[in-house]
């Protein structure tokens, strides 16, 4: 399987295991333009979105949408959604987001 341009990857870092079965969306920023909408596997990973799409440089956000993920682990999270915006400048590269996730809190990097 090819990957998408831009994937993801969410651990839950309270559990210590993948968060699995996030609804996740991904825009183009600067216009709000829907790309792609996808569902974190067994391994916390999107590594193809349902959609084809290329990438150009410009400004993307992708969403995880966290209330119902906290709901079916029995658990209350304080953020209900995660954004995180980030650049592409050279589109003939991968980017990887990861989310590392928390009931309070969370961080993010550009994986690899």
């Amino acid at each position: 399987m090819i990957k998408s341009p831009i994937t993801t990857h969410v651990l839950d870092t309270e559990s210590g295991r993948p968060a699995q079965h996030i609804s996740v969306t991904l825009y183009e920023a600067s216009h709000n333009q829907l790309i792609a909408n996808g569902m974190t596997d067994d391994d916390g990973r999107i590594m193809q979105w349902p959609e084809q799409f290329s990438i150009a440089p410009g400004d993307y956000r992708i969403c995880f949408e966290l209330s119902d993920w906290f709901l079916t682990q029995q658990r209350t999270g304080f953020y209900p959604k995660v954004s995180i915006d980030f650049s592409v400048t050279d589109p003939t590269q991968h980017y990887h987001v990861p989310l590392l996730l928390s009931a309070h809190g969370y961080s993010t990097y550009r994986g690899s």
